[in-house]
């Protein structure tokens, strides 16, 4: 019986000794990529159930079988922090989606700005993206990634929760760790309108962060960013 060090993300985990299919995806994945056999065990998890070691009950080439064993990690706390960003062409949205779930965010808000480079995503691509992030670099939880919104309309529905707008001007405080929920913003390329601006300053809860002296390009911006804010988080 082989153990492999795969990880595959389960929304919905039953209780040991029960049985559970995969998605054909997964199935092709340890079937046909990674050439698993009855007897193999993987490890399975979701933020519910925790992380557990799963037998291949039975495989074939669309469809797989499991069962839960034993369970390696309890479920554990991860930071509440979000990150609204504005929205930026594909391949650079895709690695912020990757790396804000590496670095721990639970919630990922695409936004919309008059200066976006794009105006729509793929959600379920997207999803996948920070699933396989997930799965790679052991985190329990998928963030939620939400449909892109117009930053006014965010701002108007926005909730109690302190947001932190990353300021280009560079004449803001450095971003420091947050203690509690928060959240991150940040703008185009090109920087908010007025229009955008004013909105944003209406909001309670703002404050306007540095994130350092040099301008960054929009997705370095967001990566600094999580790492400065979630800096003290588990």
């Amino acid at each position: 019986m082989a153990d492999t060090s795969i990880r595959l993300y389960i929304s919905d985990l039953p209780a040991p000794g029960q049985a559970f299919s995969l998605s054909d995806g997964q199935a092709h994945y340890l079937a046909n990529v990674m050439r698993l056999s009855e007897g193999d065990t993987i490890r399975v998890f979701n933020g519910q159930a925790g992380e557990w070691r799963a037998k291949v009950f039975k495989i074939s080439r669309k469809a797989a079988l499991l069962e839960a064993v034993a369970q390696n990690r309890l479920p554990e706390p991860e930071p509440d922090a979000w990150l609204c960003f504005a929205l930026l062409k594909r391949q650079k949205t895709d690695m912020v989606v990757e790396k804000a779930t590496e670095l721990g965010v639970s919630v990922i808000q695409p936004i919309i700005t008059a200066r976006t480079n794009a105006d729509h995503v793929n959600l379920e691509r997207l999803r996948a993206i920070a699933t396989e992030a997930a799965e790679q670099c052991e985190r329990l939880h998928v963030p939620e990634i939400r449909e892109p919104r117009p930053v006014t309309k965010l701002m108007a529905d926005w909730p109690a929760r302190p947001l932190y707008v990353a300021d280009e001007r560079r004449t803001s405080p450095l971003l420091g760790p947050a203690t509690g929920p928060s959240a991150l913003m940040i703008g185009p390329e090109g920087g908010f309108t007025d229009l955008e601006l004013e909105a944003i300053a209406r909001t309670p809860l703002i404050t306007r962060v540095s994130l350092g002296r040099r301008i960054l390009r929009a997705e370095t911006a967001a990566i600094a960013g999580l790492a400065l804010l979630l800096a003290a988080s588990p």
